[in-house]
């Protein structure tokens, strides 16, 4: 099992703040060729728990779980670096992040904001879909509410 951490903003160390935000970037913005302010103030919001799992050299999954509404706890930000795609890691951390919400937000709804070619990954992980597909800065989204 892999050992993911699980930290508020205040407690990222510099380089691991750096890894994340790099990795963000490159495969948000550069990647997906989506350009936007891929860095935002939920960041640092003192309840906000960033998810990440490193090599020891760089970051290779990462998430963040936050508390949405007054009774709704959202994942966003999942990602897995190119090279650890296929490992099975995205599995474990959505694990991970779906455990977060239950530890730091009990009895809140969980949902997400996934795109839509994810759709059957977040179906195998307990999600269902809700409402009809959109835009969200020029790639297809879905909502999907956590349902186990």
């Amino acid at each position: 099992m892999t050992e993911f951490k699980v930290k508020s903003f205040y407690e990222l160390s510099n380089d691991e703040l750096f890894e994340v935000f790099k990795l963000r970037v490159d495969i948000f913005v550069v990647e997906q060729q989506c350009p936007y302010p891929e860095i935002d103030e939920i960041d640092r919001i003192s309840s906000t728990r960033h998810i990440l799992f490193s090599d020891g050299k760089q970051v290779k999954a990462y998430a963040r779980c936050y508390q949405k509404g007054k009774a709704t706890a959202a994942i966003g930000r999942v990602l897995i670096a190119s090279d650890a795609r296929g490992s099975g890691i995205a599995y474990e951390l959505m694990a991970a992040a779906i455990q977060c919400c239950k530890d730091h937000y009990p009895n809140m709804f969980i949902e997400i904001a996934a795109q839509t070619y994810l759709q059957p990954f977040y179906q195998k992980v307990g999600f269902n879909s809700v409402g009809e597909a959109y835009l969200e800065d020029g790639i297809e989204h879905i909502d999907m509410k956590y349902s186990r």
